[in-house]
């Protein structure tokens, strides 16, 4: 466009509306960081007094009677087991629907049902299975005269349990879209050379399909932790008796009356980028390996 000829006139009223909706979306975010670096007399509302990482400091001191640091560990522990699981079993979701499965179009909508349900029943669901569960188990092992083992037995809630569950009935449906996409698009043909050529399903598999698909299986990965990560609604009736990071953090909101708040949802904010930034390089890396080996 050259500079003489002139704008259509919808065009500045459409750019103030899409930089209103920039505003809402990040503004909040950047307030938070913003108050999180003010000084020791700094509160939770404009102005900024000072600049400092006072109350970063003050953070790793901890927060009254919560164990930040303990509380990190869970969320990062279940985010890893959510994307382990969302990748595996939605590239092995992926390929049996390459197939005409019987009762596949019912097997959809089950697996993609969970979208649709409100995020609290879910949670209340699950937590109530496993509490189901736990009267069985109590029963059984009462029943088998293991009273020690009775004794010693708290419940099945947990965090690799129930709260992996729950959150990968959030999960599992993005990946799997997401395959569906991949392979709606995926030329057999790369695997029919591969038969071709002596290649065994899992030889074609690793080194023909999977070297293709990396780029999306990586994109899974990466959705799976980050939607677990700030998850609050689907663990908090299903996790027992911890508590991940955002489920203290909603917690810390109404007790604590300082920027240290505002510190723990700017650390929280940056371990999300840190690894959407990882995943972009490591999509890159992959991407630009496939054209090497392409052009070798």
């Amino acid at each position: 466009m050259s500079l003489r000829e002139k704008r259509a006139a919808s065009f500045w009223p459409l750019a103030l509306v899409f930089s209103l909706f920039v505003l809402f979306m990040y503004g909040p975010m950047l307030v938070i960081f913003i108050l999180s670096f003010q000084g020791p007399e700094g509160g939770l509302t404009f102005p900024v007094r000072g600049l400092s990482l006072h109350w970063f400091y003050k953070l790793a001191e901890g927060l009254g009677v919560v164990d930040i640091g303990a509380a990190l560990r869970r969320s990062l522990g279940l985010g890893l087991a959510v994307m382990a699981c969302t990748v595996v079993l939605s590239v092995l979701a992926g390929l049996a629907f390459r197939k005409k499965l019987k009762g596949g179009n019912a097997l959809f909508f089950i697996v993609v049902a969970s979208l649709i349900m409100p995020s609290i029943i879910v949670s209340l669901g699950i937590g109530l299975e496993f509490r189901l569960l736990d009267t069985g188990i109590k029963a059984a092992l009462g029943a088998f005269g293991m009273d020690s083992a009775l004794e010693g037995f708290g419940t099945s809630l947990g965090l690799f349990t129930s709260a992996l569950g729950a959150h990968l009935t959030w999960t599992l449906p993005f990946g799997l879209l997401i395959m569906f996409a991949v392979f709606n698009r995926f030329s057999p043909s790369y695997e029919e050379a591969a038969r071709d050529l002596g290649a065994t399903p899992w030889q074609g598999f690793r080194h023909v399909v999977l070297p293709l698909i990396a780029p999306s299986v990586v994109g899974i990965g990466m959705f799976g932790f980050t939607l677990s990560w700030d998850e609050i609604a689907r663990t908090s009736q299903a996790i027992g008796d911890v508590n991940t990071l955002p489920l203290e953090l909603q917690g810390l909101t109404s007790t604590v009356t300082t920027p240290s708040i505002y510190a723990l949802g700017t650390v929280t904010t940056i371990v999300s980028f840190v690894v959407m930034g990882l995943t972009l390089a490591l999509v890159w890396l992959l991407g630009r390996g496939r054209k090497g080996r392409a052009s070798a």
